[in-house]
């Protein structure tokens, strides 16, 4: 597990995900969209306790884009902003709208601090196995840093197998699970979290957990009593604990913060969240 079996020695990494593929400012007028809004987002989410920033960016009408040019525009702003205090993330969502060897070329192109990739996008197949552990040897000759995104304790048993027989060329990859994607109304709740720690499945040393509604409190603070961390942030919730509106995205980084620091919780910056992600993927 992620830092000792003893919670008050664990320290909790916050990601935050501002904005995500889909939503719009007709969902909530506080999304951010352009480089300069994800700039004060991320120096609000950093004050209020965030160690990462997960960046989307979208073509002139709103909607998902995965382009060199634009992810440069936002990381040049976030990092204006709050310099190295924040892992700057960036996504290869393909939303249905790139394929895997779209999704590497950006990647390729940018040569970004960290990104986030899900397994059944870049490797739907067999056949796309070979592709897919040449992307990541490229990786982490890099020094990119890995997040490999999992919906299912299947998917972790695929990606321990697929390390067993050499494709994954780290031995103990950060992983992100994905809470609830399915269920109904996709309301995710601390038990969906239960699954992916079962008895018999491969237990990554570092491990976050994502969660949609207005349970992602809980599911944060579930994740962390555990051993493992959190992403937050309106791409998957727009609302408090109580239900009501969050204002901004540092309330929902605030609310799992305070609601940690009740457990005797407290939470990493991005020195220690990068020093862990490089120890394990170096």
């Amino acid at each position: 597990m992620s830092d000792s079996s003893t919670p008050a020695s664990h320290r909790v990494a916050l990601g935050v995900a501002p904005n995500g593929g889909r939503r719009t400012k007709a969902d909530h007028p506080a999304i951010p969209l352009s480089p300069r809004e994800m700039a004060e987002t991320a120096a609000a989410c950093l004050a209020a306790g965030a160690a990462m920033i997960h960046l989307h960016v979208r073509n002139a009408q709103g909607g998902h884009l995965l382009d060199a040019a634009a992810f440069a525009d936002a990381i040049a702003a976030v990092k204006g902003t709050v310099g190295s205090r924040l892992v700057i993330q960036m996504t290869t969502e393909s939303l249905g709208l790139y394929a895997p060897a779209e999704q590497m070329a950006v990647v390729k192109a940018v040569r970004p601090e960290a990104i986030s990739l899900a397994l059944r996008e870049f490797a739907p197949t067999d056949a796309d196995e070979p592709a897919f552990a040449e992307f990541l040897t490229w990786m982490k000759g890099e020094a990119i840093l890995p997040q490999i995104i999992l919906y299912s304790p299947e998917e972790l048993a695929r990606l321990d197998g697929l390390r067993g027989r050499g494709l994954i060329p780290w031995e103990d990859p950060p992983v992100l699970f994905v809470l609830g994607r399915y269920t109904v109304g996709q309301t995710s709740a601390p038990a969906d979290l239960l699954p992916f720690l079962a008895p018999g499945l491969p237990r990554p040393e570092h491990w976050m957990t994502c969660a949609f509604g207005r349970f992602e409190t809980a599911c944060a603070c579930a994740a962390a009593l555990l051993g493992g961390h959190a992403r937050i942030g309106f791409e998957n919730n727009l609302h408090l604990p109580d239900g009501s509106p969050a204002p901004g995205n540092e309330a929902l980084v605030a609310a799992v913060r305070d609601a940690l620091a009740a457990c005797g919780l407290a939470p990493a910056d991005a020195d220690r969240l990068r020093a862990d992600w490089a120890r394990l993927t170096g």
